[in-house]
């Protein structure tokens, strides 16, 4: 089934009423028909038919076998490092969301787990980090903020070479533009939060795995309804609904993010734009092997760190706010939200900086995005 297709139909059955929507199963609990004999659904907390529908629907968009739907992003991330066991070692990369490095530093490193952090474009780097206790190599592609491409067939091959879990965190871009599952990862994470609610409302997050009945995919069965990080059915079922219309969203979106990002340099304000789908991009051939788009989102550098800081009291149609993937457009000062808590020599080997700003592109009409930026970018130089 084509992406449009399977993104609008998910796996959804008909139920006896002919209802297009699939239900939402309100029940904490499931009534057995009679001593082992079962419906398949028995505590919500293990099942619910309502997440069930959503998660066989992003199996269904990702390649895989089996997904999860999870209370956020940052479930997913920590059922992943939950695979590890003490005196384990992980490869992050050195540009990604600050949480991230949170979970790592903060909570996982007490429990024996080491954690390196590398440029992940750097193929023959990582291969010299790798080790025999290393279980996790993470990526995220595009990165967040600097938009570097990594090789997903490449980092797959170092990894399973050790025997080790190469992770995907697919969140950029959505399985409408990249299907990682397909080019080699073990895990792809995504945080559902961005693309594939799209509207701002819903905090979830994803994971799924190629095959649903391989060890890993087990072993990850017993962390979600051991630690119960689960999404709630009246969740699920919002997704659903934002499922339907993911790839007319992220499409727009990309469209309207590419002529943005060619029209950026123009001002004199900004000083440098990253966005993979510019040829002038260092990852623009590699994205292109490796997907088939390049995302609503830009990051771009300004001239000075109180221009940076100005712009965004300045802004009358882009909204100044943490997060991404949502129809309106929301513009992000990444060194004091999504990266605060970064180590600073982390920020200085990735090029984040003050002046530093990521734009993350809606679905407004492009010439008004421009003419918003264009206005609150001057007058935040004149104020500067």
């Amino acid at each position: 089934m084509k992406d449009f297709s399977a993104e609008v139909h998910g796996c959804h059955r008909y139920d006896a009423t002919g209802a297009l929507s699939s239900p939402v199963y309100l029940s904490a609990t499931f009534r057995h028909p009679a001593f082992r004999q079962s419906t398949g659904y028995d505590y919500g907390r293990v099942a619910n038919p309502t997440r069930s529908a959503l998660e066989q629907a992003v199996a269904l968009l990702e390649g895989g076998g089996r997904a999860w739907a999870l209370s956020s992003g940052m479930a997913a991330i920590n059922l992943v490092f939950a695979l590890c066991s003490p005196g384990d070692h992980a490869l992050l990369p050195e540009d990604l969301y600050g949480g991230t490095v949170r979970l790592a530093n903060d909570i996982y490193s007490r429990y024996g787990i080491t954690f390196d952090y590398v440029d992940m474009r750097d193929t023959a780097l990582v291969r010299a980090k790798m080790c025999r206790e290393t279980k996790v190599v993470l990526i995220e592609t595009p990165s967040n903020p600097m938009m570097f491409i990594t090789d997903i067939r490449a980092l797959a091959d170092i990894a399973h070479e050790y025997k080790a879990l190469l992770v995907a965190d697919n969140t950029f871009l959505s399985p409408h533009f990249q299907k990682p599952l397909d080019l080699g990862a073990d895990i792809v994470v995504e945080s559902g939060t961005k693309y594939l609610c799209g509207h701002n409302d819903v905090i979830c997050g994803f994971l799924a795995v190629k095959d649903a009945e391989s060890d890993l995919a087990k072993e990850l069965e017993l962390l979600v309804k051991s630690e119960g990080p689960n999404l709630s059915p009246m969740d699920s079922w919002l997704m659903l609904r934002s499922l339907k219309t993911l790839g007319v969203r992220i499409e727009r979106q990309s469209e309207s993010a590419l002529t943005i990002a060619k029209w950026l340099p123009s001002l004199p304000e900004v000083t440098d734009v990253y966005y993979p789908g510019l040829s002038d991009h260092p990852g623009f051939a590699l994205q292109q092997s490796q997907s088939k788009g390049f995302g609503g989102m830009i990051s771009f550098k300004v001239q000075t760190a109180a221009i940076a800081q100005n712009v965004l009291a300045h802004l009358k149609l882009i909204a100044f706010a943490e997060s991404l993937g949502g129809v309106e457009s929301l513009l992000t000062y990444p060194i004091v939200q999504t990266h605060a808590e970064m180590p600073h020599e982390l920020i200085e080997r990735t090029g984040l900086d003050d002046r530093l700003l990521r734009l993350s592109v809606g679905l407004e009409d492009a010439d008004d995005l421009k003419d918003d930026l264009a206005q609150a970018l001057h007058a935040a130089a004149q104020k500067g």
